[in-house]
């Protein structure tokens, strides 16, 4: 009985050992595995001039009848439209939105002459506002492009035909972004394979496959800009001159 106990306890060990023995073997593997490979990124970067430009502005005028405020708003649409005439401007070369209705309204204090602290506020009609925009636009026309900048500058002179334009800010735009995107993913993934050579040779090795590859956010600068890249990516539409980068991160097995 003592003897079959012996055999069962050194058949355990034995299974046990053989277990560990495999469960370490495998580790091992995997180390191995993770250590027979190598990781890097590479970068591509690009400065680029934007050629598509957008630019508007807005005017507003305002009539308790609303009749009145559009007859107001076509008449100013009119003089607005005879400015950048004079500018040089085709009339294709910009457009008017539709015009725009809002009521107005003006808070009023009432007081009660009994009770001073009984004071009541009413919202009362205050007319309409007619507003509209103008829109100029230009993909790859560099002479329209350089006009609109220029005027974009001067919508103040309209003051003295009692019109105030409110510039927006003008957005520059590129027109071929799916070409440039992939330029810039090649230079990455060349960048990082090179890389990746020097590293292997350096320390007397030889690169092997590909394992994995991924990409990182493309992201839009302006030329010279500090800012950090974004999550979600960057795209700058502010600036004129403009800088594009992408990274790419590939894993070569090592022989």
């Amino acid at each position: 009985m003592e003897i079959t106990e012996r055999v069962k306890s050194s058949a355990i060990i034995g299974i046990a050992i053989i277990a560990t023995a495999f469960v370490l073997g495998t580790a091992f593997k995997k180390r191995n595995e993770n250590l027979d490979s190598i990781s890097v990124i590479g970068l591509g970067t690009k400065d680029f001039v934007s050629d598509e430009i957008l630019w508007s502005g807005s005017f507003t005028t305002k009539s308790y009848d609303i009749k009145e405020a559009y007859n107001k708003m076509i008449a100013d649409q009119k003089i607005v439209s005879n400015f950048f005439l004079g500018k040089g401007f085709k009339s294709a070369e910009f457009s008017f939105g539709a015009v725009q209705f809002n009521k107005k309204f003006r808070e009023v204090r009432i007081e009660n002459a009994e009770n001073q602290y009984n004071t009541k506020y009413e919202q009362v009609f205050d007319g309409y506002e007619a507003s509209q925009t103008i829109t100029f636009s230009a993909k790859k026309n560099p002479d329209l492009m350089k006009r609109i900048e220029a005027v974009s500058g001067k919508t103040s002179e309209l003051i003295n035909s009692g019109i105030e334009l409110s510039s927006n800010s003008i957005q520059y735009t590129y027109s071929d972004l799916a070409s440039l995107k992939q330029s810039l993913i090649e230079n990455a993934t060349k960048d990082a394979y090179e890389r990746a050579e020097k590293i292997v040779k350096t320390a007397d090795g030889d690169l092997g496959k590909l394992k994995t590859a991924s990409m990182g956010v493309f992201q839009i600068t302006g030329q010279g800009s500090t800012e950090d890249d974004s999550y979600g990516g960057n795209n700058d539409t502010f600036s004129k001159n403009k800088t594009a980068r992408i990274t790419v991160r590939l894993e070569y097995e090592l022989e």
